[in-house]
């Protein structure tokens, strides 16, 4: 069972409409985040955010990540990103012995100009966090301390954090 901080659980479909609330009720506009700290925040409360339809805790069913680098869908501009990923347990036959859950994902993603500070994004030696599945709650506050903490490790990372995006988008789409 999922942990509720608010005592909703929001449907697994709405997901991405509830964070894109919550950006909106920090003044961010999801389309053109301008600062990655709010959004940072507003992430943290859609983490606490129960989400009805998914595989439990103990069951890797919601998790999140931060990633970063340089992709192809933004013509290679820096990047960052933060994602949760639901494994959503309501769909197809449960009674097949090779029933898996369907993964989605939530992802925020942020590119930003070239700049100095970040020239050498290729030399830090990870490209995320690695997914966390902590419990929505004090063990999910503390991951997401320990993962803003890991990211500011980094000059290159730290320096992007502290930069204005040039461009961002809040997609939902089935993750492989």
């Amino acid at each position: 069972m999922t942990a509720v901080v608010s005592g909703v659980l929001i449907p697994w479909r709405s997901s991405v409409d509830v964070f894109a609330q919550i950006m909106r009720r920090h003044g961010l506009d999801p389309d053109a985040v301008d600062n990655v700290e709010t959004a940072w925040v507003a992430f943290g409360e859609f983490l606490q955010t129960g989400v009805d339809g998914i595989q439990g805790p103990d069951e890797d069913g919601d998790g999140f990540i931060v990633e970063w680098g340089r992709w192809g869908w933004n013509d290679h501009r820096p990047a960052l990103s933060f994602g949760r990923q639901l494994a959503v347990s309501d769909s197809g036959d449960r009674g097949d012995p090779y029933w898996q859950p369907d993964y989605w994902k939530v992802d925020l993603q942020m590119s930003f100009a070239p700049d100095p500070a970040w020239d050498d994004l290729e030399r830090v030696p990870f490209h995320d966090t690695g997914f966390d599945f902590k419990e929505i709650g004090p063990l999910r506050t503390a991951a997401l301390v320990e993962s803003r903490s890991f990211v500011q490790s980094y000059p290159q990372l730290r320096a992007m954090w502290q930069g204005r995006p040039v461009h961002s988008c809040l997609m939902f789409e089935q993750a492989g």
